[in-house]
């Protein structure tokens, strides 16, 4: 008996939180926030013969918010450059407030300093890099709060996303999506 009441009990807790979420979710009605690369250009391109790469990415990324009811916090912010799963370049934004239906322009200026690549990675990058064109993996990850017009989950609450941006960028400029080295 005592087990069939635990049951209930627990049975009628999960309606009353499964309840609640709807209601808010359809309240709110949240829209998956949406961000692309507008433009890209990478300076001081040397990899050296000991496969070190010396270079100065330049990245606009648009960060868009659709949404009518919720804000963002963007508390921690942080950007990398990859090539073939290698970090090669890493910096940080500062925090930030992006309203409702807004969107943001992010400048992100990452550096690699004496980057070592393996040996796989180097000769494919010098391949690419003859080719005339590279491609990278543009990956940021930001710790946010969500604020709604009655609502506000502190940035405890929410979990790290990773943002990732794949694609062969021109090493010569090639509209609003290419790279180029300088």
């Amino acid at each position: 008996m005592l087990v069939r009441t635990i049951a209930i009990v627990l049975l009628a807790l999960i309606i009353l939180v499964g309840l609640s979420v709807l209601i808010i979710w359809l309240a709110v009605r949240p829209k998956r926030l949406v961000y692309t690369v507008e433009e890209g250009s990478i300076h001081g391109f040397n990899l050296t013969q000991n496969n070190h790469l010396n270079a100065t990415f330049n990245f606009v990324i648009r960060a868009y918010n659709p949404n009518t009811k919720i804000s963002i916090y963007y508390d921690k912010v942080e950007a990398y450059v990859f090539y073939y799963d290698e970090t090669v370049a890493f910096t940080t934004v500062d925090p930030f407030f992006q309203p409702r239906r807004n969107v943001t322009h992010l400048g992100l200026n990452l550096m690699a300093r004496e980057a070592a690549l393996e040996g796989a990675a180097a000769k494919d990058l010098r391949l690419e890099k003859s080719s005339g064109e590279v491609e990278l993996d543009i990956r940021v990850k930001a710790k946010i709060q969500v604020q709604g017009r009655s609502v506000e989950v502190a940035a405890s609450d929410v979990e790290d996303f990773v943002l990732s941006h794949y694609g062969a960028f021109s090493l010569r400029r090639r509209g609003s999506r290419g790279l180029t080295v300088m």
